[in-house]
């Protein structure tokens, strides 16, 4: 791997715009290598002094890099310092508060002010045992910034000499980045030994194996795994083969209405597997353009998924899901089970595989969701994350989710007749009714997760754009569902659709809504044709991606060639 991919694939997102930039002085060097005076047509004074301005100007270049890499760092040492200032004293007070486990045995059913102490002292222990391997964690990023940087300016300079056939670089090495606080700085290195001596030995009580356990982090790169590779696809082969089957058993028999209440209890399941699918893909578009999303989601990076383990999940579940269908479409000529448990089955598979409660499955990760999902829940009673309005973001695109599991729901529970395994009426479309209003509420809860998340960071900054603006195209769903919901219900009132009122307003809220939402969408969410981005036009300011920074660089190598040397104080040959 280069190292321009190895340092967008290593960097702390938060951090971005602190570390060296390599690519910038990479596009320098060779912008000065093609832009230098020919050496059959040029004096050797002329090619001299041309290389001398070039590196006094980058020389400049990097000591202003090396000044803010030197600030930044001094920054964050002395906010680990002081974090482990405040992590020693409460660790200090919760020694203080030790008392006799044994007491709590015998007391455990009449707990008294003691008891309650000491049960305190013992969730406090554990928030503290957190605590430290979250500092941890940031004591080794801080590490990982002074590799990534010092390594940075070392291939940089390493790669001038060697393009321009000197040894400044390397001089100006040694009398600068060598000796550079950030470089030199040992300080880390002691807070982090200091660290893992105090977690094994005053709160894992000597066992260094149990204590690194809970502090290493893991590498940054993602390892491939073999068996999870073809395990994935040993899945993905057997649901294609599956779903061609039940495409051309579908093409066979006749379809009638009976078979609506499947479709759309098959279609909610199926688009959550699409889903999972689909985030798979995106975690590895991620770390593949240098996203490191388990930062950015605030994902313990000891655990967490990688794009093989969602991609095999995906692949599971839709071998399940293909498997019911084929099972649904011939359970009359088996009639083992009834044909209409095949999709309950489904469910309660899907539903034993969130809430299994042994180390299996990914654990950990399948807590993460829950506890996110809670706090979108109950959005407005506390602050909101980046992983909490992301995901509610996500579920205002799976609409038709909640809708079809409603849909599931209303058929079991009164349209399903257990005794024929039928529906009641299998023509009838009660459940999939807005006349109730239960439909209704349920196609508003993603927008009123999103709409509560947007009033409670209004309350916590007072800010009323973007947060009271971006609640405003929430609230746009809710009149659409209102109208629509209206709509059907006095539509047997009026003898053509036209006469309905409700119709005008449904589809006047229904086209507001979607010009502000794609307005929005357009220019906040994706950051397009932002006036200030600079080079970057109708784009964003900062780019992620590598195809621009390609283009970028074929573009500088190919413009004027005044661009480095500046103020025309030599004739070099034109690169028009």
């Amino acid at each position: 791997m280069r190292f321009a991919e190895h340092l967008s694939a290593h960097i702390t997102p938060e951090w971005r715009s602190q570390y060296v930039k390599y690519d910038e002085m990479k596009d320098l060097l060779y912008t000065a290598k093609e832009q230098a005076p020919s050496v059959e047509t040029s004096d050797q004074n002329v090619i001299q002094r041309y290389f001398s301005i070039f590196d006094e100007k980058l020389f400049q270049y990097c000591d202003r890099e090396l000044h803010k890499i030197n600030n930044f760092f001094a920054e964050k040492l002395a906010e680990a310092q002081r974090k482990f200032g405040d992590l020693r004293a409460e660790l200090n007070t919760s020694q203080d508060l030790n008392l006799n486990k044994d007491g709590l045995r015998r007391r455990k059913f009449f707990p008294d002010k003691t008891t309650r102490m000491v049960r305190t002292h013992t969730r406090k222990l554990h928030d503290l045992k957190l605590a430290f391997s979250e500092f941890y964690l940031s004591l080794i990023l801080l590490q990982n910034y002074q590799t990534l940087n010092f390594t940075g300016f070392r291939k940089i300079l390493k790669k001038h000499d060697k393009l321009l056939d000197t040894d400044r670089g390397g001089d100006w090495r040694k009398a600068n980045v060598d000796a550079a606080p950030f470089h030199t700085c040992k300080q880390v290195d002691d807070l982090i030994i200091e660290t893992e001596n105090i977690v094994t030995n005053e709160l894992e009580s000597g066992n260094r194996q149990k204590a690194m356990k809970r502090l290493r982090v893991p590498p940054l790169e993602q390892q491939i795994k073999p068996w999870v590779t073809f395990r994935l696809g040993l899945f993905l082969g057997a649901f294609v083969v599956m779903v061609m089957i039940s495409i051309i058993t579908i093409i066979v028999q006749p379809v009638d209405c009976s078979w609506k209440p499947a479709l759309r209890m098959y279609r909610g399941v199926l688009l959550i597997i699409l889903a999972v699918f689909f985030l798979g893909l995106n975690t590895y578009g991620w770390r593949s353009s240098g996203v490191n999303h388990v930062l950015i989601f605030e994902i313990d990076p000891r655990k967490h998924l990688s794009p093989q383990d969602l991609l095999e999940m995906a692949a599971l579940l839709s071998c399940i899901w293909s498997f019911s269908v084929l099972c649904f479409l011939y359970s009359p000529l088996r009639e083992y089970v009834p044909r209409y448990y095949h999709p309950l089955i489904l469910l309660a598979i899907l539903l034993i595989f969130l809430v299994n409660p042994t180390r299996t499955f990914h654990r950990s990760s399948r807590r993460w969701f829950f506890k996110v999902m809670l706090r979108i829940v109950t959005a407005p009673f506390h602050k909101v994350g980046f992983a909490d309005f992301w995901l509610a973001d996500q579920l205002n695109s799976l609409v038709s989710v909640f809708l079809d599991f409603q849909f599931l729901v209303c058929f079991y529970a009164v349209d399903f007749n257990w005794s024929s395994d039928s529906a009641s009426t299998p023509c009838d479309e009660r459940c999939n009714s807005y006349e109730y209003g239960i439909r209704s509420v349920v196609a508003c809860l993603p927008a009123w997760f999103r709409f509560a998340q947007c009033l409670r960071r209004f309350h916590d900054t007072r800010r009323v754009f973007p947060h009271i603006a971006n609640a405003g195209k929430y609230s746009t769903t809710f009149f659409v569902v209102i109208f629509r919901s209206l709509k059907g219900k006095f539509e047997a009132q009026y003898e053509s659709d036209l006469e309905n009122p409700f119709l005008y307003l449904w589809l006047l809220s229904a086209i507001v809504s979607t010009i502000y939402s794609y307005a929005w969408d357009v220019r906040m969410d994706w950051g397009l044709f932002d006036s200030s981005a600079g080079e970057n036009r109708f784009l964003r300011d900062q780019l992620v991606y590598s195809s621009k920074v390609r283009r970028r660089r074929r573009d500088e190598r190919t413009n004027g060639c005044d661009r480095l040397v500046g103020n025309g104080a030599l004739v070099v040959q034109s690169c028009g």
